[in-house]
């Protein structure tokens, strides 16, 4: 939305051609005239907007999608947010989004008026170098406007602690906790079994769910609870809900299913 409204800033009405309901649209049909990465962007909006128009008509919506799904991993279920900023939207799935823009700042006489932000000679450079980053990126799921909440999942907290964790347990072998499985020796795989899922199910209860949103997250932070006890390490996090903020911690342990000897 912020990089459309860029792009509409003081826009020529010669630009915005006859499409005055999109004029978004009109602009990269207009530039896809005279750049070819602009002009796949096109092809691809209207293949996109197709497969939409079709889904709309089929009365089971699992075969387009199917059909989508075989052409493309990166084509996704179409919402009416991203159909509202398909071009834009598309433009940055493809990662040619920040070459678009640079052409049309190097041809902004051509779409804009002199005061438009595109046409500025510090601005408009700027706006497509800070495209760069985010063209960059593989977006293999998009967040939507639908979704409850916007923290990572639990099982990538889980992981994120294992990754970071490695280095911590490889310098210091002989601090590595205890495996649960050592405690239950009269217990088969499926009881541990049990018990890493219900370990797992504690963690996803604690940092994920539909009414807190993770604000922050820190691994390996050292709580010592009592002053003759060692400072254990674990996760770190602070939530927000509708009225408060809530910080909490959770053992490394306890995040890898394994309480071992610890009380």
């Amino acid at each position: 939305g912020v990089v459309e409204a860029c792009l509409l800033h003081m826009l020529k009405r010669r630009a915005a051609g006859f499409l005055r309901t999109d004029k978004v649209a009109a602009l990269f049909t207009k530039v896809g005239k005279t750049c070819a990465i602009a002009g796949d962007v096109c092809k691809k909006v209207q293949e996109l907007l197709q497969q939409a128009d079709s889904r709309k008509n089929q009365p089971n919506g699992q075969e387009p999608l199917k059909r989508q799904g075989s052409t493309t991993s990166k084509t996704p279920l179409l919402t009416p947010q991203a159909i509202k900023h398909i071009w834009v939207r598309t433009a940055l799935i493809e990662k040619v989004l920040d070459k678009i823009v640079q052409y049309i700042v190097d041809n902004c006489s051509k779409y804009y008026e002199k005061e438009a932000l595109l046409a500025d000679p510090v601005c408009g450079p700027i706006l497509a170098s800070l495209l760069v980053g985010p063209c960059a990126l593989e977006y293999t799921k998009l967040k939507t406007a639908d979704h409850y909440w916007t923290d990572p999942s639990a099982d990538e907290l889980v992981q994120r602690h294992r990754i970071h964790g490695v280095h911590g347990r490889q310098d210091s072998p002989s601090k590595r906790p205890a495996l649960g499985i050592r405690k239950r020796h009269s217990s088969g795989s499926t009881s541990e079994d049990r018990f890493a899922a219900s370990a797992r199910e504690y963690v996803e209860s604690l940092h994920q769910n539909s009414r807190t949103h993770l604000l922050y997250g820190k691994n390996n932070v050292l709580v010592q609870p009592k002053d003759d006890l060692e400072a254990i390490p674990g996760y770190l996090s602070l939530h927000q809900s509708a009225d408060s903020l809530t910080l909490k911690w959770t053992p490394n342990q306890l995040m890898n299913g394994t309480l071992g000897d610890s009380e």
